[in-house]
């Protein structure tokens, strides 16, 4: 077995996330299109093989069981994470990624494309500025913004029971306090291959 396919399958059965061969096709295609993009666009500071099938993949992915919905908005998506990964696994969803930087957009698009993902829409546009008729049932952020920001520029696109999902590293527990009303549940995230604390804020924001 190719030593990649073999680290990411084991990573993905430690954290009991199924896939078929085609999806962990799809997952490592990924990563050789953002090797070959990332020397014309910097789109990542991690290049070995491995440690982006950890520290982007697996990462990535570890979010899944707590997708609410359908519909799921990718805020800040840089590179397509979590949002790419994410998509290719969970083809019943519907994902938007949103990024302001064009060539990041440009290169998410051309993933959407070569990897035949039907489920993704990419929005070049500030969050500010990104309207949508129809809401989200889960918001994703990953390093994007403090909570207090990520909830006042993303709540008026969450559907009601709607959950925002924030990707963090160590727990946040002063940007936890500045968020009054809001219902928050902390999940400690235990990655193979990473040491480092890793923790997902769920927020469910009540008026």
């Amino acid at each position: 077995m190719d030593p990649l396919v073999k680290k990411l399958a084991d990573g993905m059965l430690a954290m009991n996330i199924s896939s078929t061969p085609k999806q962990i096709g799809q997952l490592l295609d990924f990563l050789q299109l953002l090797q070959k993009w990332n020397r014309t666009y910097n789109l990542t500071s991690i290049e070995k093989p491995y440690e982006m099938v950890t520290l982007h993949l697996l990462d990535s992915i570890s979010i899944l069981p707590y997708l609410k919905g359908v519909r799921v908005l990718d805020v800040g998506t840089g590179a397509g994470l979590p949002g790419l990964p994410l998509a290719i696994l969970c083809t019943d969803k519907e994902f938007t990624l949103l990024d302001s930087n064009s060539k990041k957009v440009r290169f998410v698009k051309q993933v959407a494309i070569e990897l035949g993902l039907s489920n993704v829409n990419v929005e070049h546009s500030r969050i500010e500025r990104f309207e949508s008729k129809l809401g989200f049932d889960t918001i994703l952020t990953r390093a994007f913004a403090s909570l207090s920001e990520i909830v006042s520029k993303t709540t008026r696109l969450l559907n009601p029971e709607g959950v925002i999902l924030a990707q963090k590293g160590k727990l946040p527990e002063k940007e936890m306090s500045q968020l009054n009303n809001n219902i928050i549940e902390v999940f400690p995230m235990e990655i193979p291959g990473i040491g480092a604390e890793r923790h997902l804020i769920a927020i469910e924001v009540r008026s």
